[in-house]
């Protein structure tokens, strides 16, 4: 099941692993343009603004939860590197096991969680009796989506980035397709985008389970509750999902935050803020591409003790990922208007978002620094390091927007956008030197 690769990698690496992740991450936000764009062309923005409150509390339901992706790719890609089948095949049994625990559990304590998001985002009544019709439906997908967390870092890790591309696209595809019927063909509205989701997430898990069943075959033959629930594993593995979970919960926080303030900005600033945000989201995960692949082959290095390697994978997919966010830069600069067209046809609402558009301009070469130290971290499961870097972060920012909000509005608020992810970078570069010191000579 593990296959050694090149000890120094090499840019048709990068771009194997990579390419694969920008296609089927650029999937992801697609899906949520879609799910706007739907409900964007019925009467009023309230369903716009519906759906993005309705994806914005799964943001803290489910994102919260992103340390199964990114705890499961550190570990598996350091066991990868070790070449050590068995340290992999018990992460792989304590991760699944995990990911489905977490799931039914979410769904046990979701209508609480749910009515008080509702509460704290303090939208219009219309606004939030759509979302909470949403939530209560997507939220039935909680095993499904942990679940498909887990399989993206264990395929990350392995190196096997063209199967992530397979179920990214099952998840995307399926849910635009059904998106179109639900809410186009059937009229179903706000309900529709939910349930999409929900029956588009089991297809994307159950794509994952059947691909990864010889190695959940071997994982199954040699389980035991003993080997689980061994302490210094489950520790290790706990411990750095919690330093994540924490680092998790103040980004989605600290975007969500954002997402409040344009609440009390009035239905067309929110509604406008929302598809900037959607051009936000994309830029993320086509950068994500090479911060994955830093995760991959930075984790493999550094479980093989190859500093050389190491160093040279940060170079080489940090060169990448820069090259890569000045061309998205450029597209929102050329094409940018034209794209906004694509989302909305309420004048109101486009016009607002066409204000604030050159700051989605800037944000691919002030976000790509933060994304790649992120994939690095990731790799070389430094996580309590991630975590108080975000947590000083989030600080500064909360901090910034009580000033420059009532100073510029919702320029303020982008503002405090493109400093909170310079602050990011910062704060993990000053932690940097410390993984490079620990691998040796």
């Amino acid at each position: 099941m593990i296959q050694q690769t090149k000890s120094s990698p090499s840019h048709k690496q990068v771009w194997a692993l990579a390419g694969p992740i920008i296609i089927s991450n650029l999937s992801i936000p697609l899906v949520g343009a879609v799910d706007t764009a739907v409900v964007g062309h019925l009467p009023g923005p309230e369903a716009i603004g519906a759906v993005a409150l309705g994806a914005l509390i799964f943001s803290f339901l489910f994102w919260g939860f992103g340390f199964l992706k990114m705890g499961t790719t550190g570990f598996i890609a350091q066991a990868y590197g070790a070449n050590n089948e068995q340290l992999l095949l018990d992460t792989l049994s304590r991760v699944i096991l995990l990911a489905l625990g977490l799931g039914v559990v979410s769904i046990l304590v979701s209508y609480p969680i749910i009515q008080f998001a509702l509460y704290l985002l303090n939208g219009t009544p219309a606004v939030e009796a759509l979302t909470a019709n949403y939530a209560h439906i997507r939220i039935w997908s909680a095993p499904a989506t942990l679940s498909t967390y887990v399989f993206t870092g264990v395929f990350i890790g392995m190196h096997n980035t063209k199967r992530v591309l397979i179920i990214l696209l099952v998840l995307n595809i399926s849910n635009i397709l059904l998106d179109l019927i639900f809410v186009i063909g059937f009229k179903m509205g706000v309900e529709g985008v939910a349930f999409a989701t929900l029956i588009a997430e089991y297809l994307a898990a159950a794509c994952g389970f059947f691909m990864l069943r010889e190695p959940i075959k071997k994982a199954l033959a040699r389980f035991s509750w003993k080997i689980i629930l061994e302490r210094q594993a489950l520790t290790r593995l706990l411990s750095a999902n919690s330093d994540i979970f924490v680092r998790t919960l103040c980004l989605v926080f600290s975007l969500s935050y954002f997402t409040a303030l344009s609440t009390g900005m009035g239905e067309v600033v929110l509604a406008a803020n929302a598809i900037l945000l959607h051009l936000q989201s994309i830029m993320a995960y086509a950068l994500d591409g090479f911060a994955h692949a830093a995760e991959a082959l930075t984790g493999s290095a550094y479980g093989a003790r190859k500093r050389n390697a190491f160093v040279r994978s940060v170079k080489m997919t940090s060169l990448w990922a820069f090259g890569f966010s000045v061309l998205i830069s450029a597209i929102y600069l050329f094409f940018g208007e034209a794209i906004l067209g694509l989302f909305t046809n309420i004048d109101d609402v486009l016009v607002t978002a066409k204000t604030y558009l050159p700051w989605m301009i800037i944000a691919p070469i002030v976000s790509i620094w933060s994304f790649q130290l992120d994939g690095i971290f990731i790799g070389a499961s430094y996580t309590k390091e991630m975590r108080n870097a975000m947590l000083v972060s989030m600080l500064i920012y909360l901090a910034l927007l009580q000033w420059l909000v009532p100073q510029w509005g919702n320029h303020g608020l982008f503002l405090g956008l493109s400093l909170f992810m310079l602050i990011r970078a910062l704060t993990l570069g000053f932690y940097y030197p410390r993984i490079v010191r620990a691998i040796g000579d």
